[in-house]
């Protein structure tokens, strides 16, 4: 999403990465990474069990979940991976951003 991020901005979209590691770790990650967008701690997972994110322990913790999300906080499209690696790509995202900006016009 870094490489794509202006294309999400023309949009008029904010990208939220929501991770359960504490402010440190975003901290320290944003900080090396010089991410373009939000990072979120959520160690107590109130925002990953807000929007129905899979915690597998036996596969190291979170499992991946892209949602698209309106300014009314309705969720227009979700993502639930069923593996670590398991995104769609940025293509499928700003179609599906295309598609919600065209319903509300």
């Amino acid at each position: 999403m870094r490489q794509d991020y202006q294309q999400f901005v023309a949009r008029n979209t904010e990208i939220v990465v929501i991770g359960p590691e504490d402010r440190s770790f975003f901290a320290s990650q944003w900080a090396k990474g010089q991410y373009p967008f939000i990072g979120l701690a959520d160690p107590e997972h109130r925002v990953a069990s807000r929007y129905g994110q899979e915690v597998k322990l036996l596969k190291f913790g979170r499992m991946p979940a892209i949602l698209v999300i309106d300014k009314q906080g309705q969720v227009l499209q979700s993502h639930y991976a069923g593996h670590m690696r398991d995104y769609p790509t940025n293509h499928e995202l700003l179609a599906a951003l295309d598609a919600a900006n065209a319903a509300d016009a």
